[in-house]
């Protein structure tokens, strides 16, 4: 899955271009950094990657989120609707704006059930934001028909799946804002890093000044910016950005060395025809950085796992259901709103209300779920071993 995986000289000549200057932050310095911009230059190369109009490189995905979710004017009393299935900064973000992570089901693409998001809609909604997880996508017309038909901001968070696509369209460039992560086992990597795209210049400027103070950026000397805003200090360094420009310069190589092995894992797989596979709404999109896969129910589910675990297999294989960062069943600091900073009454009370619904509908799909993550560095014969260690494992659990 991850781009570290083939670490070569050209990460290391992008690193070095920095070092040889000295200069490590992405602002000012003009003169002695020599030409030198990474970050101006792994902009460019987002945009021209994935076909948007505007990139700002953030320091991670998760201050990408709350970058994006600010440049909407997303804050107090706005509720936005995200899956029981994502990873923690999903809803931390929602909540460094002040606003309510409302969640609700998913389905078996693993994302966004659409007449669940459609059921959670309220006055007080102010976005949808599906997050295309283990590199598949969300139901996206479905969902960009709720938005339109209610007047919703659609936010995209594509951390997970970058290279993959939605009939044509590069996952994050779809709505009205859209994030990748750039952390290191991202398919391409900056060691730490994110981005906001879009292709509205309103949300580009804001983001550009929210990421770095609120400096409007409009002048020659920085000192001088004006501050139109308040913003924070989100800034990508330079050594971090040079990272994911050489890896940016890779990302096909990545995606299909991920697309061949993911085919041949699954052939494999698909020789049990208890196994069933995640609906992708568009499988020329999927980037492929796992394969996830059901079993008939939670009992089998569970055996298989620890029948994995027995027999010293489990490594890469994910069941999410017990996992404490990706599901909602385990997330008990949410459930219980425990904050260091003291959140108000009203919005501690609306989270705790939202954490402690009834998930069964993603429950009976988590449940049955193992997603396995795609490496970059197998063989075929180590993809053929591994496979078919897995099917004996499922029909040894099955039999018994």
């Amino acid at each position: 899955m991850p781009g570290y995986e083939l670490w070569s000289d050209k990460e290391r000549k992008e690193v070095n271009d920095v070092l040889k200057t000295g200069i490590l932050m992405r602002y000012g310095f003009d003169g002695p950094r020599k030409g030198i911009w990474k970050s101006k230059e792994l902009e460019a190369a987002i945009n021209e990657t994935f076909g948007c109009k505007y990139a700002q490189i953030t320091s991670s995905g998760t201050s990408a989120l709350t970058t994006a979710m600010s440049a909407l004017g997303i804050g107090y009393g706005d509720e936005v609707i995200i899956p029981s299935f994502t990873f923690v900064a999903s809803f931390e973000a929602v909540l460094s704006v002040g606003a309510v992570p409302v969640l609700v089901d998913v389905d078996d693409t693993l994302t966004l059930n659409p007449e669940a998001v459609r059921k959670a809609i309220t006055p007080k909604t102010k976005a949808v934001m599906p997050v295309h997880m283990c590199g598949s996508m969300a139901d996206m017309d479905s969902l960009i028909a709720i938005c339109k038909e209610h007047d919703l901001f659609l936010l995209e968070d594509a951390c997970q799946s970058i290279g993959g696509t939605y009939k044509g369209k590069s996952l994050g460039t779809i709505g009205d804002a859209g994030t990748f992560s750039f952390d290191f086992v991202k398919t391409m990597t900056c060691a730490e890093g994110g981005v906001v795209m879009t292709n509205r210049e309103d949300i580009y400027i804001k983001s550009d000044g929210y990421t770095d103070h609120g400096h409007d950026h409009k002048g020659v000397d920085r000192g001088a910016d004006l501050h139109p805003f308040i913003g924070y200090n989100y800034r990508i360094s330079e050594l971090h950005a040079a990272v994911g420009l050489a890896q940016i310069k890779r990302l096909n190589e990545f995606l299909s060395i991920q697309k061949k092995n993911h085919g041949l894992l699954k052939s494999i797989l698909e020789q049990v025809p208890e196994i069933s596979f995640r609906r992708v709404p568009d499988p020329a999109g999927d980037s492929c950085s796992f394969i996830s896969w059901f079993l008939p129910n939670e009992e089998i589910t569970r055996a298989v796992v620890a029948e994995l675990k027995a027999q010293g297999i489990l490594a890469g294989n994910f069941y999410w259901f017990d996992n404490n960062w990706h599901y909602i069943r385990k997330w008990d600091h949410l459930k219980n709103a425990i904050t260091l900073n003291s959140l108000s009454p009203e919005l501690k009370e609306k989270v705790m209300q939202q954490a402690n619904k009834d998930f069964a509908a993603s429950d009976a799909v988590m449940s049955r779920c193992i997603s396995t993550s795609i490496s970059l560095l197998w063989t075929e014969e180590q993809i053929k071993e591994k496979g078919e260690k897995m099917v004996n494992v499922i029909r040894k659990v099955l039999k018994d």
